[in-house]
């Protein structure tokens, strides 16, 4: 080989090493022909929808860089990802995570992003919700960028409403507790209604009421707290409005999908459920009040209306991590921060996404796709996570279940159970 050709060989190596460096990829690397995404069907329904386009077009135009979406339901998904990250190396390059999951010990397989935020920042991080933000940081480190949430307001039929007087929702809980009780009747029709319908006494469902005295089951920083005054003041109320007949006597039996029909049907005046939902309880084809079940809020009590506007409500949320034994880290990051751009926040939102930025509630439209877009945003800015996730949450979430519908069902006093609830789930944590 001739000096000019080993030259000019030696050039041309140079060179493409420096492109890479440059895009991102470390000195060395090949850039791989696709990235496998591992998450639940709905996260690719609404990343790649018709109505608003496909996030990840851009970034595969940019990198020649395929995305593979992985699906599974939740529970082999999440399985499967423990699987894959316990393995010395994973194919896996992005994994969807829910909030629940992400307990000190598996947060431990996923790598820290605050590195990568440090290098090359999401867009505005300031823009994404602050409770979605620190639901996904454990033991001080972040671990996932949220991409969908899901947040409790509260339906409310404005027929019923209107027939038992009342002009609007109720502004704060009392108001609320009075009004359960005078649209629990019987219709014209013969339809028999509650005032206020919840599908059980799950910890989700009353932490939505505690959170209107700014309650919590466990808080942030794993103390327990069910048996301070705002969780012991939700489930009198529970108590209260079941010997009213304004809570349903059969509680404990309902399932979450008949919610729905509830409310369809009439059947329930009030209901704490994620705001999203207001589109399935008024499905023309199925709801006998299309256009007339609303969402707003949930609220806060008389005496916390000057902390807050509205009920700190729950919000469970869904978000991108990266294993720590994945292959292609610098292209997963690269892709989460295409996929979590305020412009795709507002695409996956008109695909039918819980967006996760304040800004995409303000877009012209996300406001015509979400007649509740106003009322959801409210909420977010002060929403949290029902619970921190960690290794003994669900025996700790049984043990509610049991203490609360011993509260309610008058089997116990709310602050006796919830005394028995402390000596249950302390050594838990």
């Amino acid at each position: 080989m001739t000096m000019k050709r080993r030259d000019t060989l030696r050039i041309g190596l140079f060179g493409s090493a420096a492109a890479l460096t440059a895009a991102g990829f470390p000195a060395g690397a090949q850039a791989p022909q696709k990235l496998s995404v591992f998450g639940h069907r709905v996260h690719q329904t609404v990343a790649t929808g018709a109505q608003g386009g496909d996030i990840t077009k851009g970034f595969t135009e940019r990198t020649k860089i395929a995305v593979e979406w992985v699906t599974f339901d939740t529970g082999p998904l999440w399985e499967r990802v423990l699987r894959e990250t316990s393995l010395r190396e994973t194919s896996v390059d992005i994994a969807f995570l829910l909030n629940t999951q992400i307990t000190p010990r598996a947060a431990g397989l996923f790598e820290p992003l605050d590195p990568w935020m440090a290098k090359a920042p999401i867009e505005d991080p300031a823009d994404v919700f602050p409770g979605l933000m620190s639901g996904f940081r454990v033991g001080g480190q972040l671990v996932a960028i949220a991409y969908r949430h899901a947040s409790s307001g509260l339906h409310y039929n404005e027929e019923i409403l209107a027939e038992r007087g009342f002009s609007g929702p109720p502004k704060t809980v009392e108001e609320l507790i009075e009004m359960a009780k005078k649209c629990t009747y019987t219709r014209a029709n013969g339809t028999p209604v509650v005032g206020f319908f919840v599908p059980g006494l799950t910890y989700p469902n009353v932490i939505d009421l505690a959170r209107a005295w700014d309650g919590e089951f466990i808080t942030p920083d794993m103390k327990f707290a069910a048996n301070e005054p705002p969780m012991v003041r939700a489930l009198t109320v529970l108590r209260e409005l079941f010997l009213a007949g304004a809570f349903p006597r059969n509680f404990a039996s309902i399932q979450n999908e008949e919610v729905a029909t509830w409310m369809q049907n009439g059947r329930a005046a009030l209901n704490y459920a994620s705001m999203g939902r207001t589109q399935i309880y008024n499905d023309p084809g199925k709801s006998q009040f299309a256009g007339k079940l609303k969402t707003v809020p949930i609220p806060v009590s008389r005496e916390l209306l000057g902390k807050y506007a509205v009920a700190p409500a729950k919000v469970e949320f869904w978000g991108m991590g990266i294993p720590k034994n994945a292959r292609n880290k610098e292209q997963a990051w690269d892709l989460i921060r295409a996929m979590s751009s305020k412009e795709s926040t507002v695409m996956t939102a008109i695909n039918g996404n819980g967006p996760v930025r304040a800004s995409a509630y303000e877009d012209a439209r996300v406001k015509q796709k979400l007649s509740y877009a106003e009322e959801e945003k409210k909420v977010l800015l002060v929403a949290r996570a029902p619970m921190p996730a960690f290794d003994q949450a669900q025996r700790a979430a049984d043990f509610f279940k049991e203490e609360a519908e011993a509260a309610v069902l008058g089997m116990k006093t709310p602050q006796k159970a919830m005394d028995d609830l402390a000596a249950r789930v302390k050594p838990l944590l």
